[in-house]
């Protein structure tokens, strides 16, 4: 997910996002840890993903405004 994208949703869906992602990160773990998951570079993308939502939340915090 591009961070543009997650500047055009509202705060409280970030949020939602966020704890979507990070269930997600949890499942890819388990999954990694049995054996099952096969594409193991889509746990670097969600943590990647993750850490945009906290960036985009922060900003909002902080109060920083882009371009």
């Amino acid at each position: 997910m591009k961070p543009a994208e997650l500047r055009d949703l509202t705060t409280e869906e970030l949020f939602q996002k966020g704890q979507e992602l990070v269930e997600e990160l949890f499942n890819l773990k388990i999954q990694h840890a049995t054996g099952q998951l096969e594409n193991t570079a889509r746990i670097s993308q969600v943590k990647h993903d993750i850490a945009r939502v906290k960036t985009v939340i922060r900003e909002r915090e902080i109060g920083i405004v882009r371009a």
